[in-house]
């Protein structure tokens, strides 16, 4: 494809060679000879200097300075590189496609409703009274349970799992392993110490346009829903709890846990490793970062991080004192000596 016709699709100011023939695209540290890169990330600009791909995509003001003997290298200015280097991926790569079909294997009740053009790959299980939209796939080993219901143009990779009852929207994609609707970790103490399994009568509910990367787990409500916003994205190895909800266009990155009943709110970023205790609210807006612990609500728009979270700006103040407690100890125990020197002065 001519740089040109990328510049074109993408609606970038190009500098350089339209005519230059673009084959791939590529990260900008592993770039080659005819292949795409971008900077999005000030930490790279100066890998823009070396980078042996023939084009990037950079901001609208990023100055490019190439190293001495290295041939010149055409710049998109853009003003989102990230996204536009998404998009143009789907320029030179086209996901598998999978033909209308039922295999073999896959076992498929008589009260259950296949949409047209579904695909349904070898040894799938669909339940009695399930319901699965068109133009859906369900690659292997994909079980979806009775009285699920699935829309248009759902994808299921292998082992995925759809429980009793659930609800999923159009254009839902469910990675590798994982399950929608799986009883919520709910147990009642008993006086002989003995755990009761409370029954999860409730559904889950998966708006449109939602990926769940993974294994991961959206728990179904002991009672109501648990329910997963239009355009929401969750990583691998998330867990949401049983009566939660995420709100729309809201990322969860790898290893979040929200407890029951958590609700994040419209465009919010979980960082990794975030965990929410129960029954809070985390605003529209909020953005939290790694390895933090929520114990209490968070309020819209905030950047909080830290175990327990603070506001980020107190979070960096804490962190830098911490860093100061080695010293601080130390001259504690050099002020306790002089102390103690005077003491016994006093006392002679």
């Amino acid at each position: 494809m001519k740089l040109g016709e990328i510049a074109r699709k993408l609606n970038c100011k190009l500098e350089g060679d339209a005519q230059a023939e673009i084959h791939g695209v590529a990260g900008i540290e592993s770039a080659k000879a005819g292949e795409l890169t971008f900077v999005s990330n000030p930490r790279y600009r100066q890998a823009a200097r070396t980078t042996r791909a023939a084009a990037v995509l950079v901001g609208p003001d990023l100055a490019v300075e190439r190293e001495p003997g290295l041939p010149p290298l055409a710049l998109l200015r853009s003003d989102d590189p990230y996204l536009d280097f998404a998009r143009a991926i789907g320029f030179f790569y086209t996901p598998p496609r999978y033909a209308p079909s039922i295999h073999a294997t896959a076992v498929i009740a008589a009260s259950a409703k296949i949409g047209e053009g579904a695909h349904i790959g070898p040894y799938c299980y669909i339940d009695e009274g399930a319901a699965l939209g068109r133009n859906a796939v369900l690659h292997s080993f994909v079980a979806i349970y009775r009285g699920a219901r699935v829309g248009d143009d759902f994808f299921a990779h292998a082992h995925a799992v759809v429980r009793e009852g659930c609800r999923i929207g159009d254009r839902v994609v469910l990675q590798n392993g994982v399950v929608v609707g799986g009883d919520g970790f709910g147990f009642a103490k008993q006086r002989d110490g003995r755990w009761y399994k409370m029954l999860q009568a409730g559904i889950t509910v998966i708006g449109d346009d939602v990926e769940i990367q993974a294994n991961s787990c959206v728990d179904r409500a002991t009672v109501g829903e648990t329910r997963i916003g239009t355009g929401a994205k969750l990583d691998d190895l998330v867990l949401v709890g049983h009566g939660g909800s995420v709100g729309e266009n809201t990322l969860l990155c790898g290893q979040v846990g929200l407890a029951g009943t958590t609700k994040v709110g419209n465009n919010c970023i979980l960082g990794g490793q975030v965990g929410c205790s129960g029954h809070l609210t985390v605003g529209d807006g909020a953005m939290i970062t790694p390895q933090s612990g929520v114990p209490n609500n968070v309020p819209p728009g905030a950047l909080y991080s830290g175990s327990p979270v603070v506001e980020h700006r107190q979070w960096l103040k804490n962190a830098a004192a911490i860093s100061r407690v080695p010293e601080l100890a130390k001259t504690v125990r050099q002020l306790e000596a002089e102390i103690a020197k005077l003491k016994a002065q006093a006392g002679a």
